[in-house]
């Protein structure tokens, strides 16, 4: 990251501007800033940055419109780490939202470097007053983790690496791992992962991570971790695998929410379950018209071997739910219906705890990471009906895809009272102010204020 936030500004930082829409009159600024922001028409249009001159012929400080304030988004003041000139700088008056303003700053900053991509420019930002510059920088590194596992093609993230990306986080923060890999899993009763993985040259598993004090409220997370999905036998088209390498974005959005909590040192006792496969074509992959039977029990016909994320997901939460967690949350980059109802940038959520749903509205709103609940609409529930088996895993009419979906999931969770389901994209299809094009976090800032202000 090439942006750093630093408590107490130097002598040479240039200042920041705010700007209001129609707002320059009110900022006390000099007679010739005025005049150079009316030559260049700025009115403080939202997301715009106008360099001014100092006397000298340098840097003199910058504008920044916001906008109508109201309705504009905190986050566009990402903008700022890529439309600024290298070196440090600070707001001249506090934003609106200070705390999401320098989250914005960091994350607005990012890129992805690792195959030789240029750094962004070398900008350092006073944080403004208040703010907690931990917190923020603990925030910033989870959706930065998040997003360089997505951005990583699968060459170089497959279920292996995958694993191994665990290993590296659990580390400092002393977490416990244990993976059951390969034909383990049909001895631990793991069927469903094992099916789907079994046709990769790298060997399906699940894994499993600890962490906190035995005895504290327990929370746990499940990611989709399909490392990349072919369609299998029911194979995609090539234009429908050209960012299946972001398959195993609920495990990455839950490593960079684990990430977050552990940093934090909340008194959860976090687990963190990811079933890490490929969806492969080989002589030994699972077939259209196969029959699984899960860990739970419940038998499932393979209507589409393309609905593969959910039967790896249902073994894990299987396995979650008998514990019966406080919370427990499972992310997936499930299905392209929830992206036709809401696009790419607004995640539906499931749930049946009108509480959890009532709190995971208001995070979204005050930490401007956009979430929507959708309805687990039981008379949906008989789509998935089968002739031969308990379930199928997919309907045969095609509608409300990310509903059924849920659905499917909702049979493997009978004991635990607050679970919430992410059919989430994981992914920025264009450059935004706070983030560029590419692999994305999405819903883990509002699931981290959730978390720590329920177990904090």
């Amino acid at each position: 990251m090439s942006v750093e936030l630093v408590k107490e500004k130097s002598n040479a930082a240039l200042p920041i501007y705010l700007v209001a829409k129609n707002g320059l009159g009110t900022l006390g600024l000099p007679a010739a800033a005025l005049a150079w922001a009316g030559a260049n028409g700025f009115s403080g249009e939202t997301g715009r940055t106008l360099i001014i001159p100092a006397e000298s012929g340098g840097l003199g400080g910058a504008l920044f419109g916001v906008g109508d304030r109201e309705d504009e988004e905190a986050l566009a003041i990402g903008t700022l780490a890529k439309s600024l000139p290298e070196g440090e700088w600070f707001f001249a008056s506090a934003p609106d939202e200070p705390e999401l303003a320098a989250i914005a700053l960091g994350l607005g900053g990012y890129v992805f470097s690792r195959y030789g991509k240029k750094p962004g420019k070398a900008l350092r930002f006073e944080l403004p007053s208040g703010v907690d510059a931990k917190r923020v920088g603990r925030i910033i590194e989870g959706v930065c983790l998040t997003r360089d596992l997505v951005n990583t093609p699968t060459n170089d993230m497959g279920p292996d690496d995958l694993e191994q990306a665990v290993w590296r986080l659990a580390g400092p923060h002393r977490a416990e791992i244990s993976v059951i890999t390969g034909d383990e899993l049909l001895t631990q009763n793991f069927p469903m992962i094992h099916a789907v993985g079994r046709a990769s040259a790298q060997a399906p598993r699940l894994i499993d991570m600890s962490w906190g004090q035995e005895g504290a409220p327990k929370v746990t997370l499940v990611g989709k971790g399909v490392c990349f999905d072919t369609g299998g036998l029911d194979i995609k088209p090539s234009s429908g695998m050209l960012l299946m390498k972001k398959d195993m974005g609920g495990a990455a959005n839950v490593l960079g929410l684990a990430s977050i909590i552990m940093a934090s040192g909340l008194n959860v006792r976090l687990r963190v379950l990811i079933p890490a496969v490929e969806n492969s074509i080989a002589g030994n992959a699972f077939r259209p018209g196969d029959v699984l039977t899960s860990r739970k029990g419940i038998t499932v016909e393979i209507g589409n071997t393309d609905a593969e994320g959910r039967l790896v997901l249902a073994d894990a939460l299987a396995l979650a739910d008998a514990e019966e967690p406080q919370l427990l949350v499972d992310m997936a980059t499930l299905t392209g219906a929830a992206r036709v109802a809401l696009g790419p940038d607004l995640p539906p959520f499931y749930t049946g705890d009108d509480g959890l749903a009532s709190d995971l509205a208001a995070a979204s709103l005050a930490v401007g990471d956009p979430l929507w609940r959708m309805p687990l609409w039981r008379p949906y529930d008989a789509k998935l009906s089968s002739r031969i088996a308990d379930i199928n895993n997919v309907t045969t009419d095609g509608f409300a895809g990310s509903i059924t979906a849920a659905l499917f999931l909702k049979r493997f969770v009978e004991r635990t009272v607050s679970w919430a389901h992410f059919d989430i994209f994981a992914w920025n299809p264009l450059d935004r102010p706070h983030a560029p094009a590419g692999g994305e976090a999405q819903g883990i800032r509002a699931l981290e204020r959730i978390i720590s202000t329920r177990f904090g």
